[in-house]
């Protein structure tokens, strides 16, 4: 597998990124989210009281994805094998 280093620090700002947006999904409101989020209503609206928990958990599960990836990108690029 080749490493792609430049993309490690991208990767870890996404992630990190992504795990705050999914806290703030799983601890406000439809209504209470920023009108830049996907899934916000106006206070007015049937479903302003509702959690978005499906999008907590899409965001969480990228955001942890991006960071194992950038994980796996630190890695040595060589492999040692065990004398035996």
């Amino acid at each position: 597998m080749t490493k792609r280093r430049e993309l490690i620090i991208p990767a870890v700002v996404i992630g990190i990124v992504l795990i705050v947006v999914a806290v703030v999904y799983f601890a406000s409101t439809a209504a209470s989210l920023p009108s830049f989020f996907p899934g916000h209503v106006g206070a007015g609206s049937a479903e302003a009281a509702h959690h978005h928990t499906k999008h907590g958990i899409a965001a969480l599960a990228v955001g942890l994805l991006c960071l194992v990836f950038a994980w796996f990108q630190t890695g040595s690029t060589s492999r040692t094998r065990a004398a035996g």
